[in-house]
């Protein structure tokens, strides 16, 4: 195993022709993915990993300044994609993941078939003429709140993301997740995730993508799927499923999978 897939806890699964490449959101690991893998692994070759970051990667490989951008995990995934020789995928990424899949897909667009992009949104903040969800002060008091009790904090905002009681499994899960995060990292991540605005870039992502959203999402109103849409290079199209919270693959996989799957199969009919 080279470095790049140690650092990164790399797992390849399947026997398949075709890479499927599956990435996390915030707060999250390569678990969140755990009901879809099954389903895949006897047509394709998934490949797994987890962001820099991630509860589950070692903290001291955390460089705040090569990742105060999200060009820094683009540039991983290059890596990953570089070290296992893989010369075309399917990606799949979650949140912040469909944007670094995105970027990566600016600069190497031979690698990728297509993006399948969940929960995606290029900017959370609300701007003129644009409507990402959030104003700047609310972001602001939940950067505070992640400073002055981390472990608080993520009791009472990972029911707010999965969309949900305390007592769910998935709300448990993400809760999880979550809290395995060091919080200076975790604080630094969403600072970078919910500051950051990618509306100028998306007019050079020419891979298709395939943009699938939960009709109620806390960070990502509906309307930002649309957005997406009109205003990415290539062909797209957009799903909004029935599904509720920011993790629907986690919470409602019985909704979630079967589009996934669908997306994954089948090509946007030109």
């Amino acid at each position: 195993m080279g470095i790049v897939e140690e650092a990164h806890n790399v797992k390849v699964l399947g026997s398949g022709g075709q890479n499927i490449i599956l990435a996390h959101g915030f707060g999250t690991d390569q678990s969140v993915w755990k009901h879809l893998v099954p389903h895949l692994t006897e047509n394709y070759r998934v490949i797994l990993y987890d962001n820099m970051g991630a509860g589950t990667t070692n903290p001291e490989y955390f460089d705040f300044e090569r990742y105060s951008t999200l060009e820094g995990h683009a540039y991983d995934l290059l890596a990953i994609l570089e070290e296992l020789q893989v010369d075309s995928c399917i990606f799949v990424g979650h949140s912040v993941s469909a944007m670094i899949g995105a970027i990566a897909s600016i600069t190497r667009p031979d690698l990728f078939s297509k993006l399948v992009m969940i929960s995606a949104s290029p900017r959370y903040l609300n701007d003129v003429d644009y409507y990402g969800g959030f104003e700047q002060e609310e972001l602001d008091q939940l950067f505070e709140a992640m400073r002055s009790n981390y472990k608080a904090w993520c009791s009472g905002f990972a029911p707010l993301a999965v969309g949900g009681d305390m007592e769910s499994v998935a709300v448990q899960e993400f809760s999880r997740t979550l809290f395995n995060m060091r919080p200076d990292i975790a604080l630094n991540v969403a600072q970078i995730i919910f500051q950051s605005d990618m509306r100028q870039i998306l007019k050079l992502v020419t891979v298709p993508c395939h943009i699938i959203q939960s009709m109620k999402d806390l960070a990502v109103p509906v309307v930002v799927s649309e957005y997406l849409h009109q205003n990415l290079g290539g062909e797209s199209i957009v799903e909004v499923m029935s599904s509720d919270g920011h993790l629907p693959q986690l919470s409602s996989p019985e909704i979630v999978i079967p589009v996934l799957l669908r997306n994954i199969r089948f090509d946007i009919a030109v």
